[in-house]
């Protein structure tokens, strides 16, 4: 049931009817002009800053795929900020008709979306999200999973880029360990191209991964040159975990001691590395070639 308490109120504005019924959307505000509004101030802080994310446990979301991600994946979305001289009312509600009763939303003007959004080609959409607490206790996984581990990643662009691969790839999890940004920076939503909705994540110390995977009796194939043998020779069909570590720092020493094998993928050119979510890519689809994809 919408609430028409006297903390919110239906806006004329943001009513229309769709072909199944007449739909009043509640709003705290009728519209928010000013990029200088406090709310708005508070959204960019949130946006910028990790500590504030962390503090009120929720982030910020741009971009329709995105929004809808998070929604389908069980994220409690708070806010809703409409641009509708961006995107039409129409179109808001035909993509979001599902969900619409189920935060608030609230109109902005355009200046004030420019001010919030990241992206040059803009769609009208920013939604505010209660995070997910992303714990190892959290994680369920079937009885054969494939799993990639990624020790101390910190570009978002190489954290996206991973999350598409596993999204690509289905894997079972995604595990990041001793992770140096969080996960809901903006620059992560965004070049994920919002996988981090869709792939089964948690969070950890290196050690703590290291003995959840051992519990779970779960086979740790690491990405390390030392003592390595190539990767096409492994069998990946049982219970797997593939590690990689960053291109400069590699994995750590407890990676190779805690290993059931160290797994190197051969190269001809100059240089001993190669991206970080292009070398997962390579471990991955051999698993899954050898699960039959």
């Amino acid at each position: 049931m919408i609430n028409t308490s006297n903390n919110y109120h239906l806006t004329p504005l943001l009513k229309y009817k769709t072909n199944v019924k007449t739909v009043y959307l509640p709003t705290m505000y009728q519209r928010i002009e000013s990029p200088q509004n406090s709310t708005i101030k508070q959204l960019f802080q949130l946006r910028e800053k990790s500590r504030i994310r962390k503090k009120e446990a929720r982030f910020i979301i741009e971009g329709l795929q995105e929004i809808q991600l998070a929604l389908e994946a069980g994220y409690e979305l708070t806010h809703v900020y409409v641009c509708i001289d961006i995107i039409t009312i129409e179109n808001f509600l035909n993509t979001f008709k599902k969900w619409v009763t189920y935060f608030q939303i609230i109109e902005i003007s355009t200046e004030v979306y420019q001010k919030l959004a990241y992206r040059a080609t803009t769609e009208g959409v920013i939604a505010t999200s209660k995070t997910k607490t992303n714990s190892l206790s959290k994680l369920y996984l079937n009885d054969n999973p494939l799993i990639l581990v990624a020790e101390a990643p910190e570009k978002p662009g190489n954290i996206g880029a991973l999350l598409r691969t596993a999204d690509a790839a289905n894997i079972d999890a995604v595990l990041i360990a001793n992770p140096k940004t969080d996960l809901y920076n903006p620059n992560i939503i965004r070049s994920s191209v919002g996988c981090v909705f869709t792939n089964n994540i948690a969070t950890g110390s290196t050690s703590e991964i290291i003995s959840f995977l051992k519990e779970k009796k779960i086979n740790i194939y690491s990405a390390i040159l030392q003592s390595a043998t190539p990767y096409y020779i492994q069998n990946y069909t049982k219970p797997t975990a593939i590690v990689v570590g960053t291109e400069h720092n590699g994995l750590s020493e407890l990676w190779r001691k805690s290993s059931s094998q160290n797994i190197i993928i051969p190269m001809s050119g100059s240089v001993d590395s190669m991206n970080v979510s292009v070398a997962a890519g390579i471990l991955i689809f051999e698993a899954k070639r050898q699960r039959g994809f």
